[in-house]
């Protein structure tokens, strides 16, 4: 059914690229869906397949690894996947939200750091937004991230975090300033692999997508590098949100559509 439909923004490089995804989902991805469900999470070799298959990082430049597009190749991967019953495959967050928020403010050895890595599947990367006690009012956040000397140290809980139980690289939305309300608020970009202080809590149930891992996370006296600040000054962190927080909007209509599509 779903050929009956075109999108209006649709060309022909667009449909080449619809049909290689839906081929290369429903050999690889397809067939592991309900197991994926049952556990709670995706196979972790299922982001360095993807990464091979160039389902990574689609609107990322070539060369940071990506794959030269714009943000209509990653609706069209939105869109497939929630056709083939595996959005709960989190690359909408790492490859539509958290690299966009790397290309967009990151210095350029940021860049070369980790988008490449993000590109090929090597490493998961989540965005730290909502907390216990602050959902959309990102501005009464109470993470912080004081500057000590050469680090920051992170102290706060987030909680709902998509690949927050796979995720190597976090972009955490942080107070380093908390006496200056939104204006003290940045992202610093931690990398959990052998991080100190760093835990991560339960898996939450849901009532859908149970198979993409959206979980707690602790940040104990975390100590972060300060070339980890993503943006040239501390207190640019608001600012960098309301940029980028209409594009990760339409990203959730767009799979909201594509799901009652598939219902229907």
């Amino acid at each position: 059914m779903f050929e009956a439909y075109e999108s209006p923004w649709m060309d022909e490089e667009l449909n080449i690229m619809r049909d290689a995804v839906r081929k290369f989902l429903a050999k690889e991805f397809v067939p592991h869906a309900d197991r994926w469900e049952k556990q709670g999470i995706v196979d972790r070799d299922a982001w360095t397949i993807a990464g091979e298959a160039g389902i990574l990082c689609a609107s990322i430049p070539e060369e940071y690894g990506g794959g030269g597009g714009n943000f209509k190749h990653e609706m069209v991967l939105v869109e497939e996947m929630c056709h083939a019953g595996v959005s709960g495959f989190g690359n909408s967050v790492h490859s539509g939200i958290v690299a966009h928020y790397i290309h967009g403010y990151g210095s350029e050895e940021q860049r070369q750091r980790w988008l490449p890595k993000m590109a090929r599947g090597e490493i998961v990367a989540a965005i730290a937004m909502t907390e216990p006690g602050t959902g959309s009012d990102l501005q009464s956040i109470a993470t912080t991230a004081i500057k000590h000397g050469d680090h920051y140290v992170l102290n706060g809980q987030k909680t709902f975090i998509t690949n927050g139980m796979s995720a190597d690289l976090i972009c955490v939305v942080a107070k380093t300033d908390p006496a200056a309300g939104g204006k003290g608020i940045s992202l610093i970009m931690v990398e959990t692999p052998g991080c100190e202080g760093f835990s991560r809590g339960r898996n939450l149930e849901k009532l859908g997508q149970k198979s993409q891992d959206t979980s707690e996370l602790f940040f104990d006296n975390v100590k972060v590098p300060a070339e980890n600040l993503l943006g040239a000054a501390e207190g640019r962190g608001f600012i960098q949100l309301m940029e980028q927080l209409p594009q990760e909007r339409v990203i959730i209509a767009a799979g909201a559509c594509a799901t009652m599509e598939k219902a229907l």
